[in-house]
């Protein structure tokens, strides 16, 4: 045999045992790939029955024992009835005004705080760190707080939803890390310049701090709209409940949907459905506006997580 044949030769079996190789990976990427199809079905279809059943009929939700897997003859019926300006349309309201205005003074709340703990020379810059960390690991307890929200007259008020919890020790403590990770050059210039600490705070802290800003502000957006408990609690009044409590009261309490015939010409939709719709009008405004923080989210959270 020559050269040129053994070189052949051990090419070829060179090949045969990085083909034989592949054989096994390309198997267990089949397999990780057929997993996870399966758990997006088990995510995914949830949410596809509870959509199909919004769109049914009363005869195909009956057939189908209360959940309908995709509906033979879609109608917007249910949708119409809840935005007819009842107690959905107004729960719909509340829930905006509340997520909107406690995200907003939660994010600065915990942004001004979180930029006094992190800087360096603060007064009594570790005792108010200790108390924000106490703050994670031990709570007041439900009846002190209610105490308290009733002593300060927000009882039956929408600020009892945001007031008592405008600032969250977990996001101080993250976003007093991103902080402190920021350039000294930065702020140490701005004092040779004469600026103030608001000033540098607002000119230089807050527009390097979008990353953590959408983060946070998501959690903060998330816990204000799916609350219903301190609503539960606070709210007496049926006029200003939320759009989770309302939720909960024809999902969990079985209600009925009021629906008004002289608005409604047709066979009114079934109570699923409706309660399906309901369901559905209470995820889409955080599913809308959650693309468009996901960019910063991941980046904002490592940041703010790691120190150095």
């Amino acid at each position: 045999m020559s050269d040129t044949d053994g070189i052949v030769t051990n090419r070829r079996s060179a090949k045969a045992t990085l083909y034989v190789g592949h054989r096994p990976a390309r198997r267990l990427e089949a397999l990780k790939v057929v997993a996870l199809s399966i758990c997006c079905l088990f995510v995914i279809g949830p949410f596809v029955m509870v959509i199909s059943t919004s769109l049914a009929d009363s005869g195909q939700i009956s057939r189908g024992g209360g959940l309908v897997l995709w509906p033979e003859n879609p109608s917007l019926i249910a949708y119409r009835v809840i935005f007819t300006g009842g107690q959905v349309t107004r729960a719909l309201g509340v829930s905006a005004f509340v997520t909107i205005m406690g995200t907003l003074i939660s994010l600065t709340v915990t942004s001004l705080l979180a930029y006094a703990l992190s800087r360096r020379g603060m007064l009594f810059n570790r005792v108010i760190l200790m108390g924000v960390l106490v703050t994670m690991f031990f709570s007041a307890g439900m009846i002190p707080t209610y105490l308290a929200v009733k002593q300060f007259g927000l009882l039956n008020s929408l600020w009892s939803l945001i007031v008592p919890v405008c600032a969250s020790a977990f996001n101080v403590i993250v976003m007093r890390a991103f902080f402190q990770n920021l350039p000294a050059e930065l702020t140490e210039a701005a004092l040779v310049d004469g600026a103030g600490e608001l000033r540098i705070f607002w000119s230089i802290v807050l527009p390097l701090s979008k990353p953590i800003l959408a983060a946070i502000g998501l959690f903060y957006a998330v816990a204000y709209w799916n609350e219903f408990f301190t609503a539960l609690l606070y709210l007496q009044d049926s006029s200003r409940w939320p759009i989770q409590l309302v939720l909960r009261q024809y999902l969990i309490d079985n209600a009925q949907v009021a629906v008004d015939n002289d608005i409604v010409k047709e066979i009114p939709p079934p109570q699923p459905a409706l309660q399906m719709a309901i369901l559905v009008v209470s995820l889409i405004p955080i599913a809308c506006v959650y693309p468009f923080l996901q960019k910063h989210f991941t980046k904002g959270m490592l940041t703010g997580a790691v120190k150095g």
